[in-house]
């Protein structure tokens, strides 16, 4: 093959194929097999704070009965549950290194940054390669400003940067009143990487049954419009690796991130759909297609259609669909 090396939060990895946080980054066997498609870097399930919060509060719920108001027995229960789910993550990550020989990176979904700060010390302890902070604040309340809430975003970089010697990665939603200067600011607070877009559970309707039910899981191949666009916007003036997440199905979107800038993506429902295979077969025909065009590396065509390095940059911010629509009269 050529040479396909890159970097992930300015970790050099073999290839620019990195499994994202979920469940089949869960488990050692799970780990392993993606290790063996060809994967260079593996994101671990994520922890959740707000699941660790619920699991706390409802099993100290049910152990308090009559000590209900005892404060000092509600602390240490609450602490209990706490360190065992966090203390399982970190046994996680050490059976991870010992098991593959690439980069681990921890995942920690929050949206304060309380006790995560020690937690992030815990995982760098345990040897994990990088963090990536899974950071969302949904803004539902109609009276915060959109600077409060770019602010939680800030405040947590800040204080977990003052704890952390390993690289940190932010993976960020796209839902931001001014998403282009957010992005460009995270990117010059000392992280090592922004990880663009998340992708979240929907809400859908059974309308035979009147239930509130999960939307549709998995991406499609459609779907990497959005992060196609803001890194090709973002990337001539990042501070950091910017990796494309959200829509990457095949050797395709693949490359077009990675001429838009990206230093790498994120695979997660394409494997899901046709298993770890998939990571083989999309670096064979990623080579296969350097070759046809006569790149020898990476960085042979990273950024060539950057809107930085475009000779027509206003394409990219266009939204309307005059173009299209012009020729399609009836």
């Amino acid at each position: 093959m050529d040479n396909l090396q890159t970097t992930y939060l300015g970790i050099p990895i073999k290839n620019p194929i990195v499994v994202g946080s979920s469940g089949l980054s869960s488990t050692i066997g799970g780990i392993k097999k993606l290790a063996k498609a060809g994967a260079a870097a593996i994101v671990l399930k994520s922890v959740f704070e707000e699941e660790i919060k619920a699991e706390a509060e409802q099993t100290v719920g049910s152990q308090l009965g009559i000590d209900e108001n005892n404060l000092e027995f509600y602390d240490y229960y609450d602490y209990q549950v706490k360190n065992e789910v966090l203390e399982n993550y970190v046994s996680l990550i050490r059976e991870a290194k010992e098991a593959v020989g690439i980069p681990i990176i921890a995942s920690i979904n929050c949206s304060s940054y309380s006790e995560w700060i020690s937690f992030a010390h815990k995982i760098e302890e345990a040897g994990a390669d990088a963090i990536e902070l899974n950071i969302f604040k949904l803004p539902f309340g109609i009276k915060d400003e959109a600077s409060e809430i770019e602010k939680v975003y800030f405040d947590i970089v800040r204080k977990v940067k003052e704890r952390l010697s390993i690289p940190l990665g932010i993976k960020l939603a796209p839902y931001f009143t001014n998403l282009g200067s957010v992005i460009n600011r995270l990117s010059h607070t000392g992280v090592d990487g922004l990880v663009l877009f998340n992708r979240f559970t929907s809400v859908d309707y059974d309308i035979e049954n009147d239930q509130i039910v999960t939307g549709k899981v998995y991406s499609n191949q459609d779907d990497y419009v959005n992060s196609l666009r803001w890194i090709s916007v973002s990337s001539s003036e990042s501070g950091c690796d910017l990796v494309a997440s959200t829509g990457v199905h095949d050797y395709r979107s693949l490359v077009k991130m990675m001429m838009a800038g990206a230093a790498s993506v994120q695979v997660v429902s394409a494997i899901y759909k046709e298993g770890p295979e998939v990571i083989g077969a999309m670096l064979k025909e990623l080579d296969a297609w350097m070759d046809r065009r006569g790149f020898a590396s990476i960085d042979d065509f990273k950024g060539r259609l950057s809107q930085g390095q475009s000779a027509n940059p206003e394409v990219f911010e266009r939204v309307q669909f005059m173009r299209y629509f012009s020729g399609h009269v009836q």
